[in-house]
């Protein structure tokens, strides 16, 4: 037997961050929107637990049990008694290493495919529960639609949309490691006051009329500066996609994904076309949102 989750990949309109915690971790305002980029993770009884991927960048996938995929059936099974015998295969669509939570993506997937293929009965509030042990952006990626992110970003408030939003996303020849962007934020805020992370309004009141204009005179990413510090030829990227004509350009998540919210889909056709010639991006995909999240589709 075997179960086929799809899940989306996310954009962040708004990622307002606060100052290191003592654990490390910092807190956020994040404003999530899913997008229609997918991973499809497909659980299929087994001997014993593995993990194989396909698609692009699949190389760069860990198969090993440091995958949040495989974390995730493992969390799951001893939770309800079961052994995680199973064959986790990834359809990789979502970039690699580009802040657009690929691999909690992953994650959320095989949780919702493993708990359907097992029966265990897990609550929505179980499963999100599990979600927020696994990592910060996984919750999220179980939820879809849009959502406020605190604490971590796993303590999620739903958020109304009045429409659909237009992007195209550039991905950039090298991935970043979300620890080294925060930890760059963390050099670059060296000797300043962080104040706590919160929510604009002026995000939310756009997001809820669905509109594209005063969503792009709104959109924030506190990380956006050690993004660019750690990969400076993103600068390049944006004014490219600027300068085609998208409403706004900004670094997604931790990077290095830049991504460019536009009117509708000849909009994001013309700038998709532009980014692809302008030499400053190893590849471009557009997609549409909010989505919905993990949903089991075979």
């Amino acid at each position: 037997m075997s179960v086929t989750v799809r899940v989306p990949a996310k954009v962040n309109v708004q990622l307002a961050v606060g100052a290191a915690r003592p654990d490390g971790f910092h807190d956020l305002a994040n404003v999530f929107l899913a997008v229609g980029l997918y991973d499809e993770v497909t659980v299929t009884e087994a001997d014993e637990l593995r993990v194989t991927c396909a698609g692009p960048d699949a190389g760069q996938v860990p198969l090993d049990r440091t995958n949040l995929a495989a974390r995730a059936a493992e969390v799951l099974a001893a939770r309800y008694g079961i052994e995680p015998a199973v064959h986790l295969h990834i359809a990789k669509d979502i970039p690699v290493a580009g802040g657009m939570a690929g691999g909690s993506a992953d994650g959320a997937g095989a949780l919702l495919a493993c708990e359907a293929l097992w029966n265990t009965g897990a609550t929505r509030e179980e499963l999100l529960g599990i979600c927020a042990e696994l990592g910060s952006d996984v919750p999220f990626s179980l939820t879809g639609g849009a959502a406020l992110g605190t604490g971590r970003g796993e303590k999620l408030a739903p958020l109304g949309v009045g429409g659909t939003f237009h992007w195209v996303f550039a991905m950039a020849g090298r991935g970043l490691s979300t620890p080294a962007v925060f930890r760059e934020f963390d050099r670059l805020a060296q000797g300043r006051d962080i104040p706590g992370p919160v929510a604009s309004q002026q995000v939310l009141d756009a997001l809820a009329k669905g509109d594209a204009d005063a969503l792009a005179a709104a959109v924030t990413n506190d990380l956006q500066p050690a993004a660019l510090s750690l990969c400076p030829e993103l600068a390049d990227t944006l004014e490219a996609g600027r300068s085609a004509g998208a409403l706004t350009g900004l670094v997604s998540g931790s990077g290095p994904t830049t991504a460019f919210l536009v009117r509708d889909g000849a909009a994001a056709e013309k700038v998709a076309e532009a980014l692809r010639t302008s030499g400053t991006c190893r590849s471009v995909r557009m997609a549409s949102g909010p989505v919905a999240g993990a949903t089991v589709i075979d």
